[in-house]
């Protein structure tokens, strides 16, 4: 059964790859199509300056890049676009999180060395540039890495995470549609209608991969908590 659903996942999302981004605002539109050779992969954190604000993100199984192509390259074009190009440093969480298949079907939906590659990016945030507010997101196994980091992160630098957004939450059921230890009124889940990896089952189905349409949303969640 196991190996059936790795082969209906790696399906859908090879099938994914093939569908272009849908555009939700004409900015977003000129920066995807000047960049979007680079759109799946974004360091700025580990590379750049220090930001006003920083936005981590662990994408989901199989994504390429360590941003991935779903949903998070439209939030850092939005969030950049709202708050300025020179405010907002865009951060995917790469190696050792490598978005395999497997690690979903560990006990917290994906492995602990993951969990840690959040982790350590969020300290480097504190870290590197103690004066940044943090944002988040993830998205499929993504979800489960944010969740396992962002409600084990020491208190000081849990009150730095201002908001969260978390699309097609693959623990939404076993943690009752938040993250335990940390606000609800810092996160929203965005799960479609259809997604029944909201309801616990680990079989992707193509309401799984359309969450691009809910970026906008999300970029304007994260804007409004900084406040």
């Amino acid at each position: 059964m196991r190996f059936q659903l790795m082969a209906i996942a790696a399906a859908f999302v090879c099938r994914a790859a093939a569908i272009p981004l849908q555009p939700y605002s004409p900015e977003l539109h000129a920066v995807a199509v000047k960049g979007r050779a680079n759109s799946d992969e974004s360091d700025e954190l580990q590379d750049g300056p220090c930001k006003k604000t920083t936005f981590i993100f662990a994408r989901g199984s199989l994504e390429p890049g360590n941003m991935g192509f779903v949903v998070s390259p439209q939030v850092c074009a939005d969030l950049k676009t709202t708050l300025g190009a020179d405010a907002v440093a865009c951060q995917g969480v790469g190696p050792p999180y490598n978005a395999t298949i497997a690690d979903n079907f560990d006990p917290q939906n994906t492995s602990p060395t993951d969990i840690k590659a959040a982790t350590d990016l969020f300290d480097l945030a504190n870290t590197k540039c103690p004066d940044t507010k943090i944002i988040a997101g993830g998205y499929s196994q993504g979800t489960a890495v944010l969740d396992g980091s962002i409600q084990a992160l020491p208190a000081s630098i849990k009150a730095k995470v201002t908001g969260v957004v978390l699309f097609g939450f693959t623990r939404n059921k076993q943690d009752g549609g938040r993250i335990p230890n940390y606000p609800t009124n810092q996160t929203k889940i965005f799960c479609a209608s259809g997604d029944i990896v909201c309801d616990g089952e680990l079989i992707i189905t193509p309401a799984h991969l359309g969450y691009g349409s809910d970026a906008a949303a999300a970029a304007s969640f994260l804007v409004s908590s900084l406040n």
